[in-house]
């Protein structure tokens, strides 16, 4: 696999109450081409900053981050950015606010829409193009963010725990289709997760971050070979992934 992305002894500090606290303690890892990275790790670890710097919306103390073999400041128009919350304008329509991002990038209008519905189709939301946000469900809103973040056909997908506020169903469901979105579309996916058991089953391969400031403690290959979100959880080696994780986090699980 070609490397397509690499943080090297990235460091970040904040200011807080006359005193600084640092954040980052020096992260080093790689993302390659088509890959699908999770990054885990204890409250507060910065996981989220790590995020804001691969994007090029706040700068590193020290460090440096490589792009296709280029140091770069960041990936700035090189991203899609997805979070817990679906950020959907409330006085937008579901078309409107997938057409948000082809607007921004002034693509044309006829071609742009074409495209948005063409996305909705795919994603089983045909025939919702006219509704408002708050006419859909959790899982919808969560479905328009997600075309909303690959209309603009960005090289990376960096998802900031994307689904945890969604009931378990719905997570699932969402799970395998940003698989099938990602196998499609041939994106490159770093993910930032609380649930490990998500991780496992997503993943190509998972960070592990520790202390305070973070480093990178372990760097896990996630050999499953499964792409469906629930025929990776029946896997054979699934549970001895999650058992390893837990106990890198120092997560107590009773073994069943």
């Amino acid at each position: 696999m070609h490397k397509l992305l690499s943080l090297k002894g990235v460091k970040k500090s904040f200011p807080a109450k006359g005193k600084t606290v640092d954040v980052l303690g020096g992260l080093t890892f790689d993302v390659n081409e088509q890959d699908f990275v999770s990054i885990i790790g204890p409250s507060g670890c910065g996981k989220t900053t790590i995020f804001n710097i691969i994007a090029g919306l706040l700068d590193p103390d020290t460090g440096e981050i490589t792009y296709r073999g280029q140091q770069v400041t960041g990936l700035r128009g090189k991203v899609g950015y997805m979070m817990q919350r679906d950020l959907l304008f409330p006085w937008r329509t579901v078309l409107e606010n997938v057409m948000l991002a082809p607007e921004l990038k002034r693509m044309p209008a006829a071609e742009a829409r074409d495209n948005a519905l063409e996305y909705l189709n795919t994603f089983g939301l045909g025939g919702f193009e006219n509704n408002y946000p708050k006419t859909l469900s959790g899982g919808m809103r969560q479905r328009v963010a997600l075309i909303r973040t690959l209309i603009s056909d960005p090289d990376v997908l960096l998802l900031d725990e994307p689904f945890s506020a969604l009931d378990y169903q719905t997570r699932l469901y969402l799970e395998g289709v940003l698989l099938e979105a990602v196998d499609t579309f041939k994106k490159t996916v770093i993910l930032v997760t609380h649930d490990i058991d998500e991780a496992v089953a997503l993943s190509k391969r998972v960070v592990v971050l520790a202390g305070k400031p973070s480093h990178v403690k372990q760097v896990y290959d996630i050999d499953i070979g499964e792409k469906s979100p629930i025929g990776a959880r029946s896997h054979p080696h699934f549970s001895g992934y999650f058992h390893q994780l837990c106990a890198e986090l120092d997560i107590q699980t009773r073994q069943h």
